[in-house]
């Protein structure tokens, strides 16, 4: 394959890609412990599946991250640690891409992203530590235990449009959280404020280290805390999480970068394969039916929940 490239450069240049692509075969066959295997045929598969989890991701309202990490960890051969890593790259991919639009229609609020984003992304990083320091299996039955609590709080929880605040609390006025946005649905300016600051801002730390020592993006839990807790109107919440993951996610993921958990052959494939599933999702999303993707969400992640679990515990490998 690489014979054209020696005609033209008297083999040097060829000599470092052949030495290149054998590098990257080993470190792939190291990271899913399958060395008889080509190296190419991981991260296609990576592909085909990140593609349909992006498509999966946008229909049913959840980031990339909560589902490529456990199901990625517990049906991909690959070290969880590698997978955190890349599990933060994609869910920061998405939350940088959304990030800039959700500023300019104001429903990503810096007075309330800000605050939050210094509480998580500091929490994140020890989190990061504490995942890259426990062994695999102990992290394994954590994320199934979380995943499975994650997929029950998929059922239970009733997000609020327009939750009923009762008035600000005071570290909410002295920090100025609050703002109007345009709600194109009725045509009407929306003011909004939120109250129970202190307790969202503690839930906060737990989310931080739940999002690094997991590698998930954490939106599955700003969300109902910002709009459920807080009483920000879902909108905002939603905005506001996606645009906190691109802050907290960084800080977890050099953590990742630093201690060499990140191999571009498996993240890359997922972060391109996610972000063209996304796009194919926005184009379906109009004709599919909410509920029943939902469910499809839930379904996902309970049995890649449960799966990591069994692996964690031993029961099945």
């Amino acid at each position: 394959m690489l014979d054209w490239l020696a005609t033209f450069t008297g083999g040097g240049l060829a000599a470092k890609a052949t030495a290149a692509v054998t590098t990257t075969g080993a470190a792939v066959s190291t990271a899913a412990g399958t060395p008889g295997m080509p190296w190419w045929v991981w991260p296609l598969l990576l592909f085909i599946t990140t593609f349909v989890l992006g498509i999966v991701a946008v229909l049913g309202g959840v980031g990339g991250g909560v589902l490529f990490v456990p199901i990625v960890g517990s049906f991909f051969p690959f070290n969880l640690d590698f997978v955190r890593g890349a599990g933060l790259l994609v869910a920061l991919a998405g939350a940088l891409a959304a990030g800039p639009g959700l500023l300019k229609l104001n429903l990503a609020n810096l007075r309330l992203a800000l605050p939050v984003a210094l509480i998580a992304s500091t929490f994140s990083m020890v989190g990061a530590f504490i995942g890259l320091a426990l062994p695999n299996n102990v992290v394994q039955t954590a994320l199934g235990i979380t995943i499975v609590l994650i997929a029950i709080l998929f059922v239970v929880s009733k997000n609020t449009e327009f939750p009923q605040v009762g008035g600000s609390d005071k570290l909410a006025r002295f920090l100025g959280i609050g703002g109007t946005y345009y709600e194109r649905s009725s045509g009407k300016t929306v003011d909004w404020s939120v109250w129970r600051t202190p307790q969202g801002f503690l839930l906060f730390i737990a989310i931080g280290i739940m999002a690094g020592m997991f590698g998930l993006g954490a939106g599955w839990a700003n969300v109902p805390v910002l709009n459920l807790l807080m009483g920000a109107p879902l909108k905002v919440a939603v905005g506001t999480s996606k645009f906190l993951l691109s802050i907290t996610d960084t800080s977890a993921a050099w953590v990742y970068l630093n201690q060499g958990a990140v191999l571009p052959v498996i993240a890359v494939p997922s972060i391109v394969g996610i972000m063209l599933g996304s796009f194919v999702g926005v184009r379906l999303l109009a004709t599919a039916k909410p509920r029943a993707v939902k469910y499809l969400v839930i379904v996902l992640l309970l049995a890649a929940g449960l799966r990591s679990l069994l692996k964690g515990l031993g029961i099945w490998n």
